[in-house]
């Protein structure tokens, strides 16, 4: 990754969350912890952000009706090789007719591209996703009442009357910002109650995440694991992490990346 990436991403990281570890800093930017260091001096000489002990600083906190999670825009260039193989495969699991649910990812915003001659209803909390969905596809979208998120291209409220419950669906997608044995991970309250009440309008929950989230722990849990029915990752699962999956009783799916770049099912 080049310089100018690896710093609009530390800025947009720390940008988002006020503060963020050279750690977690160095796994986004896919560069060594000294590299990180390096574009965190950098940023800091341009008086962009603040240099602390183990990571960085925003200089100013974020406004009020801000959340703290990555911009669409900064979050869908990481690990975007992965993110379309995974989507490619979720997409087959659609046919002309379904109801289906889509979270406000970077992940499921890939599924989108399939579906140019599909007939779906599709029910979303990404205004990106509709967008694209209403501009090239046939489908039904519809989308729930809320505040419009602009840098995470979502919509979101913290009541429960927004519409959500109208909806059924055969399937729900969700990305999620990690996965571990204590389950599904977001990084803001206010998502959280969005995907909660969106998970519960779907007879089945199939999750797409790449394999870099298992390396993300967060503190906020939306669901156990086992909540999940099928998980569509990258090949760059763990075997620890791969069997973790299976043992809360969810199917594992894995999609491999040719030097090519493009996609074939190995599981």
């Amino acid at each position: 990754m080049h310089e100018r990436e690896r710093q609009r991403i530390i800025l947009s990281v720390v940008q988002a969350r006020s503060v963020a570890t050279v750690q977690e800093l160095s796994r986004l930017t896919e560069a060594s912890e000294a590299t990180t260091r390096r574009d965190i001096a950098a940023l800091a000489l341009q008086k962009k952000l603040k240099r602390v002990r183990g990571g960085a600083e925003a200089l100013k906190a974020a406004a009020f009706g801000e959340i703290s999670s990555l911009p669409f825009e900064t979050a869908r260039t990481i690990n975007e090789s992965e993110k379309r193989a995974i989507a490619r495969e979720a997409a087959r699991l659609c046919e002309d007719g379904d109801a289906i649910i889509l979270n406000g990812g970077t992940t499921t915003f890939q599924m989108v591209h399939h579906f140019a001659g599909a007939r779906l209803q599709v029910l979303t909390n990404s205004f990106s996703i509709a967008n694209h969905l209403i501009d090239h596809s046939e489908c039904t979208v519809m989308l729930p009442a809320g505040a419009i998120y602009r840098d995470q291209a979502l919509i979101l409220s913290p009541f429960e009357n927004d519409g959500i419950a109208h909806f059924r669906a055969r399937r729900m997608f969700m990305g999620a910002q990690g996965i571990s044995s204590y389950g599904i991970a977001e990084t803001d309250p206010l998502i959280i109650q969005s995907e909660q009440r969106l998970m519960r309008q779907a007879d089945e929950l199939v999750l797409l995440v790449d394999s870099s989230k298992f390396h993300k722990p967060s503190s906020m849990i939306i669901a156990p694991l086992e909540r999940a029915d099928v998980l569509i990752t990258d090949e760059g699962i763990t075997d620890k992490d791969a069997a973790m999956v299976e043992a809360a009783g969810v199917k594992l799916v894995a999609v491999a990346l040719s030097q090519q770049g493009s996609e074939r099912d190995v599981a």
